[in-house]
């Protein structure tokens, strides 16, 4: 169990937790999951943390086959400026290590930010908090528990 299941369990929303073997030398730990759990990339979401110009944090979901728009997602966050945050913090603020970062069960909740294209599914699938474990679960029922927002975020 994770932290990210462990929330889902306590909110009660139904989901499917995927486990694969990791291949420690794969550096797109999201196409990863998609190749080794046999799933389309557009349904497989990445979370990703970035740092706004205000220093807050805010997390990023969307599809591993797409690359994020740093200028969509500050104004989604109501911010000017947004940049990758630094691996230490994330991993410290998160609880999660890099390829294995949640938007679920963080340590520290985040505002949330998930690319709309996933209103358009049915299921997708995010990490579970560790390297190798995925979380099939309704789009709107993340939303949900994370009080997050659909937007467009991608380039």
């Amino acid at each position: 169990m994770t932290p990210a299941i462990n929330l889902l369990l306590k909110h009660k929303i139904a989901h499917e937790v995927l486990q694969y073997t990791h291949d420690a030398n794969v550096e797109s730990f999201g196409l990863e999951a998609a190749q080794k759990l046999n799933l389309a990339a557009n349904v497989v979401f990445k979370t990703l943390v970035v740092k706004l110009d205000s220093q807050a944090l805010c997390v990023a979901v969307l599809p591993v086959e797409h690359k994020l728009s740093m200028k969509l997602l500050a104004k989604a966050a109501g911010a000017k400026k947004a940049q990758m945050a630094d691996k230490v913090e994330v991993e410290r603020v998160t609880g999660y290590v890099l390829g294995g970062v949640s938007p679920l069960g963080q340590k520290k909740p985040l505002m949330t930010i998930i690319d709309s294209s996933a209103c358009q599914l049915q299921t997708f699938y995010v990490s579970a908090g560790k390297r190798g474990l995925e979380i099939a679960l309704i789009p709107d029922d993340l939303a949900s528990v994370l009080n997050a927002k659909f937007v467009d975020i991608c380039q």
